[in-house]
């Protein structure tokens, strides 16, 4: 079980309307609202059952700094892994995200890798030019696993008041339009790295795993289908 995105500190997140349901999919701009790292640590963790499952904390920063502060703080946890998103600004490189850079993310990978022994995984964005490259990066970087895609960039807009349906305009596309697309990332990172892929993208069926598993995925995340059916 991969848990809600969390930064350093406590977030609200972004102002309504936060989500919109597309075709084949679901527009998303919560703005990584989360209680925080100690909350988390302090009051959810303990309510975890690690013996139902293995639990991966998924975190997100503005800077290599707070990534890694947020990382010392898990290693000193049970958690089992720790999934790093880098489609994050990062506010000292202007504003860039990590993920559509070869550079930075390998430096961020790098400072993590020492920082903690706990399974890293690295959380690709396909909003670049070259995810393979952006892997590789990683991989260079020591991370122990891959996992792609986050969402895509989208927008849907209201054609009676003429404003998108979403308070900040673009949102992330999740859900079964991207698929294929997902499908696509994942083959070419496998052709290109050693270390294993998480699949994630548009998964509702066997038959959607399966497809991931044959691009070289060794394991999926399932993620908007659980809105429709919790027991997916």
């Amino acid at each position: 079980v991969c848990l809600k995105g969390t930064t350093l500190e406590p977030r609200l997140g972004n102002k309504l309307h936060r989500l919109a349901e597309t075709p084949n999919g679901m527009l998303n701009s919560i703005g990584l609202q989360n209680p925080g790292t100690k909350t988390v640590i302090d009051e959810i963790m303990p309510g975890l059952d690690k013996n139902e499952t293995k639990f991966i904390i998924n975190i997100s920063g503005s800077s290599v700094e707070e990534y890694c502060e947020i990382a010392k703080h898990f290693d000193n946890t049970d958690i089992d892994a720790i999934e790093i998103n880098i489609s994050c600004p990062n506010v000292k490189a202007g504003g860039m995200e990590f993920g559509v850079d070869c550079d930075l993310t390998e430096q961020l990978t790098t400072r993590l890798r020492k920082l903690t022994d706990r399974l890293l995984i690295m959380k690709l964005s396909p909003n670049v030019t070259d995810i393979a490259a952006i892997g590789v990066a990683a991989e260079k970087g020591g991370a122990d696993a891959l996992s792609a895609i986050n969402t895509l960039v989208g927008m849907s807009i209201n054609t009676a008041n003429k404003k998108s349906n979403i308070h900040y305009g673009y949102g992330g596309l999740s859900g079964p339009a991207i698929k294929p697309v997902g499908l696509a990332c994942v083959h070419k990172i496998y052709q290109a790295v050693d270390i294993p892929l998480i699949g994630i993208g548009g998964i509702t069926s066997a038959d959607d795993v399966l497809e991931y598993v044959l691009a070289g995925a060794a394991a999926v995340e399932v993620g908007t289908a659980n809105y429709r059916d919790p027991n997916v």
